[in-house]
């Protein structure tokens, strides 16, 4: 019924296994991959015709987490599993990004690759067995991939480099960092490092390019056993009655409208100029004709010809003449601007400004009731540090609807979030919840980058004790043949017509973050060496400018709770927690302060106003703290009797103030000088057996 094929592979101690032919067979390419006990199934499909019309590739992948791959139970009132969790999402992106350069330029059949996870041993992580899953299913298939790729993950401890680590080796590692690529070039980066140096970084890259050799060598060999044939495709020529009309009568003046200095004026030259071309082409060629009777096919080559064009004339000038089109020389930052405390009520806030893009983002802090509760395949578990990375169309001066955050938001807030976690200070120095959010108010390439500048200004005008200030570049690339150039803080259009979007976020003292997409099917060390280093340079550049705006840690604002905490023995919070609730419950309703009991006995409390704060800090004292020799405390009559008064010094505890003890000279009768409800400091004097004796003349 079955022919399946499956080969295995020894990688880093553990056994990569493929097999096809039992499992998903009317798809184009299907293959389980299992890597220890992780198993997941990857499928693609194409349409049988291209896209009519688009000028782009049109792939989707999806990456689905299934709660029973782990043994758990999905959360909600369905019990099933809804909308991709942020880290699906995010999954998807990892491998979306080194698959899509691996087809050839004008393929637009529309392709559906779905990486399904359907067993998790919570040791070997499915994220890059998606690459490696999809790649492996492309071959299989009969479309024009240009691969294999494959992807690993590095980790770093004590000097060594670690393969495909674990989630529990991951969180003492000093690195994260995920590479894909073929068996010639990388092509994809990310990485989180706790401020590593370029040296190591760019060693730890060609580390996982080294297995990544491997695993595309194995792909290889079991594709000429199991693949099928690929289809034919050749990229479609361009009309020559297109190509001829805009080389003779747009060539020059397209070279001087891409020229035009600032983003919006360019994007009118260049689109009036089309404009123009457009309706003296179809004067030229289809006079007397209605528009509508004009072929689509020749609209869509005139326009698609003229976007190649300007991209074939904005590289050139950078390749062969060093000319960007802004003016800039290649490793030359656009204008910089920092400023913080620019909102009156947030609690942080900055603006960061690099030529026209822009990032108002702000910080709040919060108590423990604020945290992030994230329940994904792996575990659940609570976050105390999240960023939020919105990106609304007015940035870019348009129109467009506005909703729930879409891949790109969540990828850019994913980058900023993870770039500036490593200065974060722990809970135990800095107890608060953190939530920063980066409103772009304006866009012209790095938005991300900006979002991790104006995040880390806005962190320290909030009080939060950071180590260091992080900022963030985006490197770019222009490369033909041999020939290449790399740029320094690419904008918008570079970003589009070039290579290379390589972004590099770190402190002084090292790299915190890096995130690397290509279009072409790869870069060498050189081209990433390079980068690196001009990477260094410019953020050192703008930390300067940001240390200016803001060196040092503010003071908090007013509006922020104010926090102590205190560690009890764990025998004691029953005692301060109270039967269902009592205690604790009476605390928050006389103060209003906000108190988080940990079951290890640490005890946080919030407030916004210094007096509650200390009043709350009181009355939880009166509940943990144990009775002490010599400690005085402020007593309240609760009982009289002929021998002395009984008092409660904390709730719950009473002692005895004897009649000897009441004061210096002689009392004859304990009522002539007490009554019940009278209140005053009390010293104590013995804790022998239990009892608690109290003195009031040795105050």
């Amino acid at each position: 019924m079955f022919d399946e094929k499956k080969v295995e592979l020894e990688l880093a101690g553990r056994t990569l296994s493929f097999s096809t032919g039992k499992i998903a067979r009317q798809s184009c390419g299907a293959v389980m991959v299992q890597y220890g006990e992780t198993v997941l199934l990857s499928t693609v499909n194409r349409s049988k015709e291209p896209r009519k019309g688009a000028d782009f590739f049109p792939l989707t992948v999806d990456y689905i987490e299934k709660f029973y791959a782990a043994g758990k139970f999905p959360g909600g009132f369905n019990k099933r599993e809804g909308r991709p969790s942020t880290n699906a999402t995010l999954t998807a992106r990892l491998i979306d990004r080194p698959i899509r350069p691996m087809f050839p330029e004008g393929f637009n059949h529309d392709v559906h690759i779905v990486n399904t996870v359907f067993s998790y041993d919570e040791k070997n992580t499915p994220d890059y067995l998606g690459i490696i899953g999809s790649s492996m299913a492309l071959m299989l298939s009969d479309l024009p991939f240009l691969g294999p790729v494959a992807g690993v993950v590095v980790g770093y401890k004590d000097g060594e480099f670690i393969l495909n680590p674990t989630p529990e080796e991951l969180e003492t590692s000093d690195l994260e960092l995920s590479v894909a690529g073929s068996k010639d070039a990388v092509n994809m980066v990310e990485a989180g490092a706790k401020e590593l140096d370029e040296e190591t970084m760019l060693a730890a890259i060609m580390f996982a390019h080294e297995n990544i050799k491997k695993i595309c060598a194995f792909q290889e060999e079991f594709a000429k056993v199991a693949g099928k044939e690929k289809i034919d495709f050749v990229k479609k020529e361009v009309l020559p009655l297109v190509k001829d009309f805009i080389d003779e009568k747009g060539m020059e003046r397209l070279k001087a409208a891409v020229l035009t200095l600032g983003k919006k004026a360019r994007e009118e030259a260049v689109d009036s100029l089309e404009e123009e071309l457009m309706e003296a082409f179809i004067l030229e060629n289809y006079e007397g004709i209605e528009e509508e009777d004009i072929p689509e096919e020749v609209i869509g080559e005139f326009k698609g010809y003229y976007h190649d064009l300007m991209k074939k004339l904005v590289r050139e000038a950078i390749l062969y003449h060093k000319h960007r089109v802004d003016g800039r020389k290649t490793t030359e930052i656009r204008p910089l601007f920092a400023e913080v405390g620019v909102l009156p009520i947030p609690h942080g806030s900055a603006m960061f400004t690099r030529g026209e893009t822009q990032a108002v983002v702000v910080t709040t802090l919060g108590t423990k009731e604020d945290e992030q509760l994230v329940d994904d395949l792996e575990k659940e578990y609570f976050k105390k540090f999240y960023l939020h990375y919105n990106f609304p169309p007015y940035s870019v001066g348009e129109t467009g609807r506005m909703g729930s955050p879409g891949r790109r938001e969540l990828g850019h807030g994913s980058l900023a979030e993870r770039a500036l976690s490593y200065v974060i200070p722990s809970e135990e120095s800095f107890p608060y919840t953190i939530r920063v959010v980066s409103e772009i108010t304006e866009s012209n390439g790095s938005s991300s980058q900006a979002s991790i500048c104006g995040g880390s200004l806005s962190l320290m005008a909030a009080g939060v004790p950071i180590k260091e200030h992080v900022a963030g570049i985006a490197m770019g690339l222009i490369k033909e043949g041999e020939e290449f150039t790399v740029l320094t803080d690419i904008m918008g259009l570079e970003d589009h017509l070039g290579d290379m979007d390589f972004k590099v976020a770190g402190t002084k003292n090292g790299i915190t973050a890096l995130q690397m997409d290509i279009k072409i099917t790869g870069i060498t060390e050189e081209i990433m060496r390079i980068a690196l280093k001009q990477a260094l340079d410019a953020r050192n550049e703008i930390l300067v400018v940001m240390n200016n705006a803001i060196s040092a840690p503010a003071d908090l604002r007013p509006n922020v709770p104010r926090i102590h905490q205190m560690k009890i023995a764990t025998d004691k919070i029953a005692a301060l927690i109270g039967p269902g609730g009592k205690n604790i419950k009476g605390i928050i309703e006389k103060t209003g302060a906000t108190i988080d009991i940990s079951d290890d006995g640490n005890v946080s409390i919030f407030s916004k106003d210094e007096e509650v704060l200390k009043e709350t800090i009181t009355l939880v004292n009166a509940f943990v703290k144990d009775v002490e020799v010599g400690e005085i405390y402020n007593g309240r009559v609760v009982n009289i009797a002929k021998f002395g008064a009984f008092m409660e010094i904390l709730p719950g505890k009473e002692g005895l103030l004897h009649v000897s003890e009441i004061s210096n000279e002689r009392v004859a009768n304990v009522e002539d000088v007490l009554k019940v409800g009278d209140r005053f400091d009390v010293k104590v004097i013995s804790t022998e057996n239990g009892k608690i004796s109290l003195s009031k003349k040795k105050i």
